[in-house]
């Protein structure tokens, strides 16, 4: 039987449409300007779709070589950091999750206040400074490692697992860092690719560790400090007949510098629904 469309449902698909609009719309607009002659921008008048097309926006940023540099410290910054996060979170979640351990309460505190609490800018400078990170690129790393959100989602996902393939595990002699690795790992891919996604997406996206905790040499540059830098300064280098202005060229790297995460987010979308719901409904 064919479903009848009520008022509910057409108030509802708009809303919807709407939505996405509005979050899809700043992307186009961006993309298009990064496409249109940098004279011809800034005449006005350019929308969704660009009016004298050309890709030397592009060529510009391309052409500056620190691009690479910052999108190589950045990849490198996104793998070290969503590893370290996922093998520091899941070990205490997979504590965490355990009913049996002594003190549980204690630690779920202890987590909690450093949830809310933090000890500030300066604080967590002059941390940086006497653990000797300043300036070192675990400083993009190590300082970000754990986050107590994540474990309590993973927690609860560890909670929704069957009881009883640990009871059989520890039968068979499995010890509990056996059980962790072969068993809740495998079995957590949607609640891991989650909160991966998570981590990435912040790594991806984080500039304060470079404008804060290095001495901004151009090799200690991540991608969105070099994005920064561009729209501030716009100093790329000039090619040769490019019609560019300074608009189009920052629209230009801020695409290059978010298309690595737009085009690795289908590969795990099948993933990021079935895990956030049970991370944090179940347990």
């Amino acid at each position: 039987m064919k479903k009848r469309v009520t008022v509910v449902d057409v108030v509802i698909l708009f809303f919807l449409l709407s939505f996405a609009f509005l979050t899809l719309y700043p992307f186009l607009f961006t993309l298009s300007g990064s496409l249109n002659e940098g004279l011809d921008y800034e005449y006005g008048g350019v929308g969704l779709l660009p009016r004298k097309f050309t890709l030397d926006n592009y060529s510009v940023v391309f052409s500056d070589s620190r691009l690479y540099r910052a999108f190589f410290n950045t990849v490198l910054v996104t793998a070290g950091g969503v590893f370290l996060s996922l093998l520091l979170t899941t070990c205490v979640a997979y504590a965490m999750a355990n009913k049996h351990l002594k003190g549980k309460k204690f630690f779920w505190v202890f987590n909690i206040i450093t949830m809310f609490f933090s000890g500030g800018m300066i604080p967590s400078y002059m941390l940086i400074l006497a653990l000797g990170l300043f300036d070192s690129f675990l400083v993009y790393i190590l300082p970000a490692g754990y986050s107590v959100y994540n474990m309590i989602i993973l927690s609860n996902f560890f909670r929704s697992i069957d009881g009883s393939i640990r009871e059989s595990a520890v039968i068979d002699g499995a010890n509990e860092f056996r059980i962790w690795i072969s068993l809740y790992i495998p079995l957590s891919k949607p609640a891991l690719a989650t909160v991966g996604l998570w981590i990435a997406v912040s790594r991806w996206n984080s500039y304060l560790p470079t404008l804060l905790y290095t001495s901004k040499t151009e090799n200690m540059w991540l991608l969105q400090y070099y994005l920064m830098r561009v729209i501030q300064e716009v100093t790329v280098p000039d090619i040769d007949g490019a019609v560019v202005s300074q608009r189009t060229i920052s629209f230009a790297a801020m695409i290059v510098a978010v298309v690595p995460i737009v085009a690795v987010y289908p590969f795990i979308s099948k993933f990021f629904t079935k895990g956030i719901m049970l991370g944090s409904l179940k347990g």
